[in-house]
């Protein structure tokens, strides 16, 4: 590979992730916390509302998930706001594999490319959260998916083999799994690799997982299964926006990124936004390039919606419940 000067085996991954500049850990937390200050007016408010919904993937992933939960959850998805037609939907739903047909056959024509208005189905898969299954398994636990109707992958990666050094594995498992992405007739679900940064311990490794996804070839990087805390935070976000932005300077080629896991709040998720448009562009704002993980999220932008069409905060049985 041309950007890694050599195959993409142990040494030379290690050559170059290593070889990275190191982050600094205070000067990223302070420029987190500086674009999280930044205010937003009231008609920017509006449009910012209505772009979290438009980048939220709505999630379910229990093990108590039924049929009849994804069918209320894509039910959600179509129509988040029963009384206002103007409310956009959202990008994805996102459940497990063997919910994939559920999800599709409920949102019948509605299925589609977010970025035409119509809803994506995203199914995890790699044996999530843990990723602890044989490679043979994760490609059939992705293959199953893409058959049923998924339109997005979302894997894990194997942390304990990327903690103790092992990226040309990871590597060649993030590859495959690209591959088995593959559909009959030669295109691809998108692929959003799931760090779980809350596990990998460093800024320093988070900088390196996320370029290992990217090269591997995912087409998002993603910063957790929700599973693990800490999920998403906003310096690590921001860490990986930065990752995204010399990605694309130095190559030309656009990538996803999706927080997710404690993002419960649209104050918090404005601040999101504000961090994206600062430091890869407005233009990252749509949901091939940038996408919410969130289960509450979509409930709190809805009454923040209504608040400001009203005036007033609107009760708690406004909005359904998850």
């Amino acid at each position: 590979m041309d950007v890694l000067g050599g195959e993409p085996d142990d040494a030379t991954l290690r050559r170059f992730l290593h070889g990275l500049p190191g982050v600094d850990a205070v000067g990223l937390e302070q420029r987190a916390a500086g674009l999280g200050t930044r205010s937003i007016k009231t008609t920017s408010k509006a449009w910012a509302l209505d772009t979290i919904i438009k980048l939220i993937d709505l999630t379910t992933l229990e093990g108590a998930d039924t049929p009849g939960k994804v069918r209320s959850l894509v039910a959600k998805a179509k129509n988040p706001d029963a009384g206002d037609p103007s409310c956009p939907r959202v990008a994805a739903v996102c459940v497990y594999g063997d919910m994939v047909g559920d999800a599709v056959d409920a949102l019948g024509s509605l299925h589609g490319d977010p970025d035409d208005g119509l809803i994506s189905v995203a199914a995890v898969a790699t044996a999530f959260p843990s990723g602890r299954s044989s490679l043979a398994i994760k490609l059939a636990d992705t293959a199953d998916a893409v058959a049923a109707g998924a339109d997005e992958i979302d894997m894990v990666i194997d942390r304990g083999a990327f903690l103790s050094g092992r990226y040309g594995l990871v590597f060649d498992q993030i590859a495959a799994v690209k591959e088995a992405c593959r559909r009959p007739d030669g295109s691809y679900a998108s692929l959003k690799v799931i760090l779980e940064t809350g596990e990998l311990n460093t800024y320093d490794n988070i900088k390196r997982a996320s370029w290992l996804g990217i090269l591997a070839g995912g087409d998002f990087i993603k910063t957790s299964t929700g599973k693990v805390q800490p999920a998403a935070t906003l310096p690590t976000t921001l860490l990986m926006l930065e990752t995204v932005r010399d990605w694309h300077r130095g190559t030309g080629e656009k990538i996803g990124v999706k927080p997710a896991g404690g993002i419960r709040a649209s104050k918090d998720a404005v601040k999101y936004l504000v961090t994206v448009a600062e430091t890869v562009g407005e233009e990252w704002l749509q949901p091939h390039l940038f996408r919410f993980g969130a289960s509450s999220l979509l409930n709190d932008v809805l009454l923040q919606r209504q608040k400001l069409t009203t005036g007033h905060y609107s009760g708690p049985d406004y909005v359904t419940i998850d």
